[in-house]
């Protein structure tokens, strides 16, 4: 087995440890094969949901799976998701400091990004919310999710141009 054991605790929304016993928000399962497009799209339902934690999982799967070319796109949206749980949670500088590092590391594909993915408008939305992460409080998880694929993009929109 791969990683780090997963504690059975049950976890909130934004994968906050809960008392044992109490109710919590499933988990995602790991190592379910996806494809990108489904990768990103159950991504952008968890964090549309005010999931971001939840999304991280699904993007890690990603990152584990991906072919070496993509490894850090894919490391750097999760990282995103990470740095917008933090931030959720009220940690300005955790938050501050992922989101800085996923977007350092998708700014290499803006030029040519898979699957529709919206570089350009992720690193835009990372600047955006570290300028608003003050250490005055959590941010709304659910109303700061990004966008992780340019407006209307559902295809595969696979990077060799092979149609579906």
């Amino acid at each position: 087995m791969e990683g780090r054991a997963r504690s059975a605790r049950p976890r909130d929304g934004l994968g906050r440890p809960l008392p044992y016993g109490s109710p919590g928000v499933a988990r995602q399962p790991e190592g379910v094969p996806r494809t990108p497009a489904q990768s990103l799209t159950e991504a952008q339902r968890l964090l549309d949901d005010g999931m971001p934690f939840h999304a991280h999982e699904v993007l890690e799967d990603a990152w584990k799976a991906a072919p070496e070319a993509e490894r850090e796109l894919w490391r750097g949206l999760a990282q995103l998701a990470v740095g917008l749980t933090h931030a959720a949670r009220g940690n300005a500088v955790g938050g501050t400091a992922l989101l800085d590092r996923g977007a350092a590391a998708i700014a290499p594909y803006a030029d040519a990004a898979p699957y529709g993915i919206d570089v350009a408008g992720l690193m835009a939305w990372a600047r955006e919310l570290t300028g608003r992460l003050t250490g005055s409080g959590a941010v709304s998880a659910a109303e700061s999710a990004p966008r992780l694929r340019t407006t209307g993009d559902t295809t595969e929109n696979r990077p060799t141009g092979d149609e579906a």
